[in-house]
């Protein structure tokens, strides 16, 4: 992937679809290094992007269960998060194997203190 700046949340709409690796830096099951979030699925970052906080694009894993240290799947949707500066990227082996109710649902003990939109792929939308 080649590198992104993340502006103001349009780029983001270019990664639905496309394949990408995320490099796990939060295994499922670790613990946030500054509050008392424990992390149910892996999350990590997207090498060669830059988000609007000046680092990699953060992306959840959805899917997998076991902890990982890296990870190929494609982009099912993006979180907007609307009082933020940062969105985040949700990554799966499949395309259509998540609606936007079960990303909400699995990516919300750290979104839920968020005002967020999801923005889904559109194969699965019909979900």
């Amino acid at each position: 992937m080649s590198l992104r700046f993340q502006k103001d949340g349009k780029e983001m709409k270019e990664f639905l679809g496309k394949q990408v690796e995320v490099i796990i830096d939060r295994p499922m099951g670790s613990k946030h290094p500054r509050c008392e979030i424990i992390y149910p699925v892996n999350y990590g970052f997207v090498p060669g992007t830059i988000a609007r906080d000046g680092k990699e694009i953060d992306a959840y894993v959805l899917g997998e269960s076991e902890p990982l240290d890296k990870y190929k799947g494609y982009v099912i949707a993006y979180i907007h998060r609307k009082n933020d500066n940062e969105d985040k990227l949700v990554v799966a082996k499949e395309l259509n194997r998540y609606c936007k109710e079960q990303v909400q649902t699995l990516t919300e003990f750290v979104e839920r203190a968020f005002d967020i939109e999801i923005i889904i792929h559109e194969s699965n939308s019909l979900n």
